[in-house]
């Protein structure tokens, strides 16, 4: 069996509702090189960029879209340029950070099979990619935006290396560097194609970004049982009670923002343009916030990529939503 396979296995046991209790025995203790069969340099630097994490650039076309101005031909160009420019800077990230964190994936039971945790390509070409990565989103991003936009890039690759190199160590300072990474995404979308970025926009990004950063770091806390303080010892400083209540402030901030938002938005256009579709979306907003919590509380989101292609019920509630909000904006 590959590695990859292997991994496989291992996220889905992780993930299952009543795994919970039983996440210690997902380590399996026996030497690298005993482990599933490598493959070649070029599938390990395929793996460590990560395309399966690229669903998280999809926040470029959050205010974009809620703007109501995607349906422009130039700026939906604008929207996808900016895209495919943090999928580069992004998996330039990764693979300093794969880098910078060798030795502390191998204490983990999933991330030790990462190429270079496993051997399978050097840390000197990891991190050489990584940097000619980060530099050409930076270059690309001024050609497509001007400075603006590449001093944003600029910015998420600067706060990823020191992230990797020193602040992941630091509680609280490693949650709010991981949630800047989301929020640094929606906020290019909004500099790349022009539009203006509302405070009710900033803090439902922010304080969403919190919640699942923390629902991350408690599905960790459960996962790695005594051995997270080897994989990262902020870590071991995080209580799980301290993990559940930053949870819940952060959905509860993020859900009354959204509220406040949309019921407001809907007061701005007017009766006659139906502004009901507003106020509507809440209801499958709120679903799925409050089903991702449920998901956090079963020890799950470890991979936030992984809810948002694996959950089915979490995909249709975002499918409702963004039918009632697209119907309000462009309808």
């Amino acid at each position: 069996m590959v590695r990859a396979a292997e991994e496989d296995h291992l996220s889905d046991a992780a993930s299952a509702p009543g795994a919970v209790a039983d996440r210690a025995a997902l380590r399996v203790d026996v030497p690298l090189e005993e482990g599933p069969r490598r493959r070649g340099t070029w599938w390990g630097l395929a793996r460590i960029a990560r395309p399966r994490q690229w669903v998280k650039n999809l926040l470029v076309f959050a205010a974009p879209g809620a703007a109501g101005v995607l349906s422009h031909g130039h700026v939906a160009l604008r929207a996808g340029g900016a895209f495919g420019i943090f999928c580069v800077a992004a998996s330039g990230t990764y693979f300093l950070n794969d880098t910078f964190d060798a030795a502390a994936d191998r204490h983990h039971p999933i991330k030790r099979f990462r190429p270079v945790a496993a051997g399978d390509v050097s840390a000197g070409v990891a991190a050489a990619v990584g940097i000619v990565l980060v530099a050409a989103s930076v270059v690309l991003a001024w050609w497509l935006a001007g400075w603006h936009l590449a001093l944003v890039i600029a910015i998420y690759g600067a706060v990823s290396a020191a992230y990797s190199l020193r602040l992941k160590h630091e509680p609280v300072v490693d949650l709010a560097c991981v949630s800047s990474g989301f929020v640094l995404r929606a906020i290019a979308g909004g500099v790349a194609t022009g539009v203006f970025l509302s405070d009710w926009f900033l803090i439902v990004a922010s304080f969403g970004s919190l919640l699942v950063v923390a629902g991350k770091r408690s599905a960790e806390h459960t996962d790695l049982g005594e051995l997270r303080a080897a994989h990262r010892r902020a870590l071991a400083a995080y209580p799980p009670a301290f993990l559940r209540s930053v949870r819940l402030i952060a959905a509860g901030v993020t859900l009354s923002a959204y509220c406040l938002w949309a019921f407001e938005r809907a007061a701005q256009i007017g009766v006659g343009h139906h502004p009901i579709w507003f106020e509507l979306s809440i209801v499958p907003f709120v679903m799925a916030v409050l089903h991702v919590e449920l998901r956090f509380e079963w020890g799950q989101g470890g991979a936030p990529e992984d809810l948002a292609l694996g959950d089915h019920m979490l995909q249709v509630l975002g499918i409702a939503w963004v039918a009632l909000f697209a119907v309000g904006v462009y309808g």
